[in-house]
């Protein structure tokens, strides 16, 4: 009965090494993939918030225009060379390429 107390009463301390291995795996995981993702998401987020008129942008599908109008979840673009306009949902917006200092 004792011997069996004794294979049971090592083994606390040998659980702790094996439950800090995932641990740490999953803290690496988040700091380098999880973390960084979430801060383009709200970068990306953030400048969908902020388009306005007379912004040039480019979208997903590699569309260059310029913003005339801003909706709810929607912006209407004039396209070069003839003017065409077209409205594009924000989802599709890849850049806002418009110069800060412009």
């Amino acid at each position: 009965m004792l011997g069996m107390w004794l294979q049971f009463s090592g083994g606390g301390l040998a659980s702790y090494g094996q439950l800090l291995l995932p641990i740490a795996f999953f803290g690496l995981l988040y700091f380098l993939m999880i973390k960084p993702n979430q801060d383009k998401q709200k970068k990306w987020q953030t400048m969908l918030g902020e388009l306005k008129s007379g912004d040039k942008i480019v979208t997903s599908g590699g569309l260059k225009g310029t913003v005339l109008s801003v909706k709810d979840d929607a912006v209407v673009l004039r396209l070069p060379p003839d003017g065409l306009k077209v409205e594009v949902v924000k989802s599709s917006i890849a850049s806002v390429t418009t110069a800060d200092g412009a």
